[in-house]
Formats: C-alpha cells, structure tokens, sequence
C-alpha cells in the first residue's frame, strides 16, 4: 500500500511544480511558457470551490496584471493541491497501521489585529513573486526587515513575523539570484505561499486547547539541527486519565544556538527548557497535571505541570501502547507531504544493505531507511540500525516515496539485548563516548557564556 501508485498524486505535484517554474523567472513580465504553467495550476483545482477565483488569477498573471489577491488565490490553490497529496498519504499509511484518525470540527477564525502589518508583508510576497527568484537582489530582500520588525512585539503576529524573517535571510543570503546555479523552487514555493496565506486575516489563529491529565509515554526524539538553531520534538503516547482511547502527541523546544555548539552540545542549550527530555534519557514515563494539548496533538509545555514518573520502555510502549494510539487531525496549513511524520514500530524484519541504501523488508513491505537523520549526539549509529531486529521510527515521505526514520532499536551486543535511542544523551549520559563529548560541548558553552557576560557588561 506505501508503494502503489495513488490516483492524481503524480498529476498533483505536477502542477504545484508547474507553478513554481513561474516563480522562479517572475510574474512582472511572464513568458510565454509560464501562460501554460499557470493554466494547469488552475485546472488541477478545476473541480473545487477555488476554480473560478483561481481561474481568474492565472488568467491575471499570464498576462502581467495580477493584484495581490489574486496571487493569494494561487497560493491557496498550490497549498490546497498539496493538501491533497497530505490526505491520499496519510490515507494510506493509516490503512497499514490500522491507526485511526480522530476528526474535529474546525474552529471559526478569529480576527486579527495590525491589518496594515498584514498588508504590509502581503505587498512584499507579491513584489517577490513579480520579481522572481531570478530577480531577487538585497534591497528586494531587506524589504522584509521593518515589517518583522514591526511584528515582532505582538504575540499574535510572532508566527508570521519569524517566517518572513527567515524566508528574507535566505533570499539575501542567495542574491543575486540570477548568478544562482540551483534554485530551491519547490522550498522557496512551500515558504511564499504559506507566509502569503498567514497574511490573510484569522489564517493563523491559535488552536483549540484542552486540559491533558494522565500519563505521557515517550516514544524517542526527533534533533533538527542547524548552523544558529536547533530543535527537539519528542513522540509520545498519552495515556488519558479518564481512561479514554491513548493519542499520538508531540512535545517540542526550539532554541537559538552559536554554530560552534555541535553534537552533544546541542541537548545541553535544549535541556533546561523541556523536562521532558530528562525524562526520555532516562527511559522514564511522565506524570500530567492539566497540561495544554492543542487539538492537532501538540503538548504546550509547562513544567510545572508535570513530574517525572515510573521507569516506562519505549520499545515497550512501542509493542503494547502504540497500536491502540489514535491521530489528532492536522490544521489545515499544515497539511504537506513534508509535514507526514508517522511513529511505528517494526520487530522480525531482514535488513538489506545495498551501497549506502539500507532497507528493512517485513510483512510483505519494504522500507527504504533514512539513516541520514540520526544525529550525532547519540549512541544510535546507522551500523546499530543495520544490525538491529526491531526499531521505533518515524515513517515519512520524501523524494517521491516512503522513509522510515529510526528514533530507537533493539540490536544485540555481546549475545544480550541492548536498546538504542537516538535521544539517550539528551537527559545527560555516562556513556564514555557521550560523556566526553558532553564535556567539550560544556567547555564550548562555558566559554561563549564568560565571553557574553563581558560583552553585556561592556
């Protein structure tokens, strides 16, 4: 079922990739080719209550004229098309977990506040799609800066405000775009239309919050890791109190960090700010007291509100808990292949390595393994994964087809059982390769601190 074809996928992304091309020379002055392009973004949504504004729209831009609605009509129609290919997916790796999917009716948008805030980076998303990304240069770029500026202050528009500010910096950190040899058209596309459509009044309210009380399971960790930033998002399993169906939820902390802390560096920046992850190195259960759970399954973190539990396996939890896990549905601006991110578990499958491509083959599927996403700061190495007999990992979809990435597994080590987490140093270790890598990273820190202290007090 992951590697059947699925009807109107290809097709899907065909046009979303047909519109990008328009992007990438701009819309001021579109060629001759980007009237096609435009007209297949439209007739792939044909069929839906965006067929005649979009309709409109491409007509608008084919022929230079478009206003800023109307490329708030293609960028609905490109994240709506994409949408699409997130449901068929998530159809289908339901359909193989047997997991079922809990629906919630839509919360009616809330207005938003700073309308010419709003206006405002809406005019600078359509200067840039007039432009192209051929035609980006450092002042189109900065044109960003005072509005995020401007947004920054105000909780409500922080969102937007962070997604404009990053998107701008990797725009200037690319121009002049007409000397770029490989154009990001697929990601640059992915973060114009999102910010163009959390432009539009209401489209970012907060979602529903419920009250969480009983026990939280950690599953592993996913480590997003970049050069000034790092992110950790743990899986879990909730175990209502009240003794209702368990639910998948997340739990996430993201943190600014110099690009010197590396490795296990990187959980001691993160640490403090998500108990959680002590608790996870530790291979122990947590205790919730009233936690805030959004209805798309994400834990708002508050450590007064919970405490650490009784010792709880993940692999266990993996093996007893995890089937009998429900989904909470996805927000709809979230809904995009990249955003598919399915906890499972696997147990008694035979691993094929081919090159550097690793495979498991079990129950008449076979799962490409992404190797590449285990970070450093752990003692799961892909030799680990290769060896092992059963693993905990995230099935998501990349490149046109499924990836399991592995966040536990159980391998054996001198004729025993060991278990593998990619989070066990993230509550500390005494491991002797994670010690001494945590001891480095608490150099580095120590010193960027003392260095800092004296820049303040200067």
């Amino acid at each position: 079922m992951l590697t059947a074809p699925v009807e109107g996928l290809d097709e899907a992304l065909t046009a979303v990739d047909a519109f990008d091309r328009t992007l990438v020379t701009g819309l001021l002055r579109p060629r001759p080719e980007s009237m096609d392009d435009l007209n297949g973004l439209a007739a792939a949504v044909a069929g839906s209550p965006l067929a005649a504004p979009v309709a409109e729209a491409a007509g608008k831009a084919a022929a230079g004229a478009a206003s800023e609605d109307h490329f708030v009509a293609l960028a609905a129609a490109r994240t709506a098309l994409l949408g699409a290919v997130h449901d068929a997916l998530t159809a289908g790796t339901d359909e193989v977990t047997g997991r079922t999917r809990e629906e919630r009716a839509a919360a009616a948008p809330a207005e938003r506040p700073a309308v010419n805030l709003l206006a405002a980076a809406r005019t600078w998303l359509s200067d840039l799609a007039r432009a192209g990304w051929r035609g980006i240069d450092h002042e189109l770029a900065g044109g960003a800066a005072p509005i995020v500026s401007a947004m920054l202050p105000d909780p409500e528009l922080r969102r937007l405000a962070t997604l404009l500010d990053g998107f701008a910096a990797e725009l200037a950190a690319s121009c002049p775009g007409a000397t770029l040899e490989r154009i990001p058209a697929r990601r640059w596309g992915d973060l114009w239309s999102r910010a163009l459509l959390l432009t539009r009044p209401g489209a970012a309210g907060r979602p529903a919050v419920e009250a969480a009380t009983g026990r939280l399971l950690p599953l592993g960790v996913d480590l997003h890791e970049h050069a000034t930033a790092a992110q950790a998002q743990v899986h879990a399993v909730f175990e209502p109190a009240d003794g209702s169906a368990p639910r998948l939820v997340r739990a996430s902390v993201s943190v600014p960090k110099p690009d010197t802390v590396v490795a296990a560096g990187v959980w001691q920046l993160l640490r403090p700010h998500l108990s959680l992850l002590t608790a996870l190195g530790e291979g122990r259960a947590m205790d919730l007291d009233a936690m805030p759970l959004t209805d798309e399954g994400d834990l708002l973190w508050d450590g007064a509100r919970a405490r650490t539990g009784d010792a709880a396996d993940a692999l266990a939890t993996a093996r007893v808990v995890l089937p009998t896990a429900t989904t909470l549905p996805t927000a709809p601006l979230d809904r995009h292949p990249v955003r598919i991110a399915e906890p499972v578990f696997l147990e008694g499958y035979r691993s094929e390595q081919d090159g550097d491509t690793l495979t498991f083959a079990v129950a008449g599927h076979t799962f490409r393994v992404d190797t590449d996403r285990i970070p450093t700061a752990s003692p799961l190495t892909p030799e680990a994964v290769a060896a092992s007999g059963a693993c905990i990992g995230l099935l998501r979809w990349d490149g046109g087809g499924f990836l399991l990435q592995p966040l536990a597994v159980e391998t054996t080590v001198r004729r025993k059982a060991v278990a593998l987490h990619a989070g066990a140093w993230a509550g500390g270790t005494t491991d002797k390769a994670g010690a001494r890598a945590e001891k480095a990273a608490t150099d580095a820190v120590t010193v960027l601190r003392e260095r800092a202290g004296r820049l303040l007090r200067k």
